[in-house]
């Protein structure tokens, strides 16, 4: 089975969050289960490695011609095709900006023609997130089988309709059933146009549906679950990425050895005194409840050391940087990938007070590395920590947070007993085994459709 997988970045080559760790590693894992697999996303001025130019020519597109070039990306030891097409308006410094809607109207009319122009063919498209939402309208009217994954359904794409035809290329019957309140939408296009529709965790699927967490898309969801076409498929981990045992950026860990040399070395590095350390390692946005946290620091100080890492909502960041004052409160802005593995491995709990979360990775790896994760019961959250490996909360206030860390700090004195907790959660398995073989099941029903 031929797969081409569509998404706006991808890990090692361009990154801003958890959709690039995801098309890292879920591509290699369908290949190990004998799928041929191409991963396609746009040519970023920034992205890192050097691709070299495989294909240049011009398409037509939107009944208008247009010159493109496709890169390609090393092929790594798992056999998977990393293809970048390059269009105008990605030459410039960094990934996003606001006219990022305009340019993916004109990168996603440009895909179907110019994969074509290569005489590259595939069975199932598969798109990721509002950047491919247009690739799976095209999709649909040249016939093609596709799936759509919801990484974050907050995120849609939206543009005035009456700008937006101009760019996207498609009839106006097409456009109508991806408008959304005068705008085109095109998470809305994706969810419409393709033959079923993912998302990253079951709780997650179900969530979606209501008008909590339904974005003003739930009835377009609940349409696609009553014909059987809505699936909850739980992100796995990087497992070669995320070890623990071999990462060069912390001591050596294991279920036997290694946690408290972490914890020293931790806290040595941010001078904090000798009660447990509770981290976060997260975007600074109101989804993940880090307002919450900062809320909750008078009460929370009281038991825990604080380490932050994190950049995003202004106000935040300041906040934070107020409280770093704190004997007990570090702040560290912006990405710093070691010390994200620092933080994972040298923290007692992990922080994710979120108000909702699709997946979340952060509470996997927390545990992998002996962490243990204090999460609010939502989405990925609920499907991936255990009630006897982290501490899980239901309401979302910054009360309902500090309840749940007065009974983890409870619980850390108890050695034994989290210790115990500790053992159970660097047992858990997330592979991304499992998630590939529903994936793959998935195509194969697209297919027989």
């Amino acid at each position: 089975m031929q797969v081409l997988l569509i998404a706006s970045e991808v890990f090692p080559f361009s990154r801003t969050g958890g959709l690039a760790d995801v098309m890292a590693a879920l591509p290699e894992a369908l290949v190990r289960l004998g799928l041929d697999v191409t991963v396609l996303s746009p040519w970023w001025q920034s992205l890192n490695g050097a691709p070299r130019e495989v294909w240049r020519g011009s398409v037509t597109s939107g009944g208008r011609l247009q010159a493109g070039r496709v890169r390609m990306g090393q092929i790594d030891d798992a056999g998977v095709k990393y293809l970048f097409l390059d269009t105008p308006g990605f030459d410039r410094p960094g990934l996003y900006a606001e006219d990022d809607v305009e340019r993916f109207l004109d990168w996603g009319r440009q895909v179907l023609p110019t994969v074509t122009s290569m005489g590259l063919t595939f069975d199932v498209l598969h798109g990721h997130d509002w950047a491919a939402g247009i690739v799976l309208a095209h999709a649909r009217q040249a016939g093609l089988k596709s799936v759509y994954t919801v990484h974050n359904l907050q995120y849609q794409g939206r543009w005035n309709m009456t700008e937006a035809a101009a760019w996207s290329g498609l009839p106006a019957p097409m456009l109508a059933e991806a408008e959304f309140y005068g705008d085109l939408n095109l998470m809305k296009a994706g969810l419409v146009f393709c033959d079923h529709v993912t998302t990253v965790s079951p709780t997650y699927a179900q969530e979606i549906t209501t008008p909590e967490y339904g974005e003003g898309l739930q009835g377009v969801l609940q349409a696609r679950q009553a014909q059987g076409a809505l699936s909850g498929i739980l992100n796995g981990l990087d497992l070669e990425r995320w070890n623990p045992a071999t990462d060069p950026d912390i001591r050596p860990l294991t279920p036997k050895y290694g946690k408290a040399a972490n914890v020293a070395a931790l806290r040595a590095e941010f001078d904090l005194d000798a009660a447990p350390i509770l981290s976060a390692v997260t975007r600074l946005v109101s989804q993940k409840g880090i307002d919450l946290l900062v809320e909750a620091l008078p009460d929370v100080t009281q038991d825990w050391n604080v380490v932050v890492l994190g950049s995003g909502d202004p106000l935040l960041e300041a906040a934070l940087k107020g409280w770093a004052q704190h004997p007990r409160v570090r702040y560290a802005s912006g990405m710093n990938e070691g010390l994200a593995h620092r933080l994972y491995a040298g923290s007692d709990a992990f922080a994710m007070p979120s108000r909702f979360e699709p997946c979340g990775l952060s509470q996997m790896i927390s545990m992998r590395y002996g962490t243990l994760p204090v999460v609010r019961e939502t989405g990925g959250l609920v499907d991936s920590v255990p009630g006897d490996v982290g501490f899980r909360f239901s309401g979302s206030t910054a009360a309902d947070l500090t309840a749940a860390l007065k009974v983890a700090r409870a619980e850390w004195e108890d050695k034994a007993a989290w210790q115990a907790r500790v053992l159970r959660g660097m047992a858990l398995d997330f592979s991304w085994e499992a998630s590939a073989r529903q994936y793959a099941d998935v195509y194969a029903r697209v297919l027989e459709g």
